[in-house]
């Protein structure tokens, strides 16, 4: 078993970031929400071992849940562990629960993970968006958005 220095551990910040969300969703709103999570996923998580490009959002008897959240094993486990891809629950104000599960009903709504890390006191949380899936045309816009900024950038560098 390789041991792990006290340095490698997350403690705060990034450990997980959906690049794709905002390219494939026109993201609406954003909400942060905390996780149910297990020892062993924590423990994981703290490694960077963790993945949400294809996470989304699911109501399930008036709560939301974070389904196909990949956090991998942890290496140094006992006889405890856990799924590596369930439905995680978030812990949500009601309100924000009640506007999410209105917006979810409507055609095309979807609930994505944009980013997932550690706050300032060390607990795991993961930042959603309501959004609506870009046609193809919008992802050619986006794009030539983006190519515009960095030859104005250029430009005004010169």
């Amino acid at each position: 078993m390789a041991k792990t220095k006290k340095s490698e551990f997350i403690s705060t910040g990034l450990v997980a970031q959906n690049r794709r969300a905002h390219f494939d969703y026109l993201i609406s709103e954003k909400f942060v929400a905390g996780l149910e999570l297990t020892g062993t996923e924590v423990k994981s998580l703290r490694l960077g071992h963790a993945n949400i490009n294809d996470a989304f959002g699911i109501e399930k008897d008036g709560e939301i849940y974070i389904s196909n959240m990949f956090i991998a094993e942890y290496s140094n486990k006992g006889y405890a562990s856990h799924a590596e891809k369930r439905d995680r629950k978030l812990l949500l104000k009601k309100k924000e629960i009640c506007d999410i599960i209105g917006e979810l009903s409507r055609k095309g709504a979807t609930l994505v993970a944009l980013r997932l890390f550690f706050n300032d006191q060390g607990r795991a949380k993961l930042e959603v968006g309501l959004g609506r899936g870009k046609k193809i045309y919008d992802k050619r816009e986006t794009i030539k958005d983006r190519e515009w900024k960095i030859q104005k950038a250029r430009l005004l560098a010169h």
